[in-house]
């Protein structure tokens, strides 16, 4: 177990580069095995979650390297190979190698993924996809096993009964190679899933619609990559240091920003009074004395995002007056209340949702990051509070961000991860 000891209480300030966006590249890495030729990605953010998903592209022969922010990837002498629980249930984004296969080999065998536990996250979506383009899933001994029918996967009109980012990415994935026209509707419009679109286009796919709520998809023969493909920012990094420049109060340049993947959250931080100069592609966050407690309700996106949820609580436990947040993705995704508590956080929930009462003097504890973006709540609380704050099961805001480490040293922050690890 590693944990991440921050001597907290002093103002920040300097700048900080966004890496290339987590919930892309878990997309794009086993989207890479549909191609015939090597893959190059840009912009790939140092996180475990790339090397989980780099361990499992082995088990199928697929090799990798990654130097820098650049990762080679090459699928010619892929194999088929069943994935069964282990690596699998590390990271939930691993159930997209079953679109993927499905789509590379006509079968897919998969362990049930993994990832945060912040609620049930059912695949019924996934598989009533599946399904819908012809392949035959059931569940065996704890595996999904996925088999297209003889004459292979044909296109078809599915609407999905809720929006899910997954299951529309595990839909594309699938159809790309599939006869005839796939159309999804009720699809989410995440602009990480554009930037999935943009790369399968640009190795010979047909895909249209992306960030609508319909896409249609024309089945290709065969994906050839010619280019490198560069990730778009992450706009859950950027927000989660938007929210820690804002309640540390200093002077933060955040750089690579696209903005609009970022407008409902830029709104509340504009509602909160936090004075933001928003450049082309940065942001530069001014001290902000004044902040003022707002209601927050996530949304699938262009709303406010679940996952930016937890990174503005401290900012909202800085606000003067009181807040309520409901979040109607993942209404259990309260693991960080109780830690927030620990350190003296007047926050609580009730009936899944979480009120938080502004000016709260942090003190420094010890705590536990149970899951990416409660360890990035925590990360950001221990940064504002007084004393020492040690926050266990570190390794879970390292899936998450990038160099998260060097980048808050960068900010003048005193932080320092205990135990050995490659990603600091």
């Amino acid at each position: 177990m590693q944990k991440l000891v921050i001597n907290g209480g002093k103002k920040l300030s300097g700048e900080v580069t966004i890496g290339g966006a987590k919930n892309s590249t878990v997309a794009l890495i086993p989207a890479a095995i549909l191609s015939d030729t090597p893959v190059v990605l840009d912009s790939v953010p140092q996180i475990r979650d790339v090397n989980n998903l780099r361990s499992i592209l082995l088990d199928m022969n697929v090799t990798s390297e990654v130097k820098n922010d650049v990762l080679k990837i090459d699928p010619t002498k892929i194999h088929f190979a069943e994935l069964p629980s282990g690596k699998v249930s590390s990271l939930r984004a691993s159930y997209y190698f079953m679109g993927a296969m499905l789509g590379r080999f006509g079968k897919a065998v998969v362990g049930f993924p993994g990832g945060d536990d912040i609620g049930p996250r059912p695949i019924d979506q996934h598989i009533k996809g599946f399904e819908a383009l012809g392949a035959h899933v059931e569940n065996k001994q704890g595996q999904i096993i996925i088999t297209s029918p003889a004459d292979g996967l044909k296109g078809a009109k599915i609407f999905l009964d809720m929006v899910s980012v997954g299951a529309t990415i595990n839909v594309i994935l699938a159809a790309v190679k599939a006869k005839g026209t796939t159309v999804i509707e009720n699809a989410a419009k995440e602009p990480e899933i554009i930037d999935l679109a943009t790369f399968l286009n640009n190795m010979g796919a047909i895909i249209r619609g992306v960030g609508t709520e319909t896409i249609r998809i024309e089945g290709v023969d065969q994906l050839r990559s010619n280019n490198s493909h560069t990730i778009i920012p992450d706009r859950i990094e950027a927000g989660t240091y938007l929210s820690l420049a804002a309640a540390n109060g200093g002077d933060i340049l955040i750089n690579n920003i696209i903005s609009e993947h970022l407008d409902a959250f830029i709104a509340k931080l504009d509602e909160m009074n936090v004075n933001l100069e928003i450049g082309e592609d940065s942001i530069y966050v001014k001290p902000s004395p004044d902040i003022r407690a707002v209601n927050i309700k996530t949304m699938p996106y262009p709303g406010f995002a679940t996952d930016l949820q937890q990174p503005i609580t401290p900012l909202l436990l800085q606000a003067q007056g009181e807040a309520m947040i409901i979040d109607t993705i993942y209404p259990k995704r309260i693991k960080h209340i109780s830690e927030l508590q620990k350190m003296g956080g007047d926050i609580s929930s009730e009936n899944d949702l979480i009120f938080v009462h502004g000016g709260s003097q942090l003190s420094g504890a010890t705590v536990s990051a149970e899951e990416i973006r409660a360890g990035a709540c925590l990360m950001i609380a221990g940064l504002l509070a007084h004393g020492t704050t040690v926050i266990e099961n570190a390794e879970n805001i390292l899936r998450g961000y990038d160099r998260v480490v060097w980048k808050l040293h960068q900010l003048q922050a005193d932080v320092e991860l205990v135990g050995e690890d490659d990603l600091k």
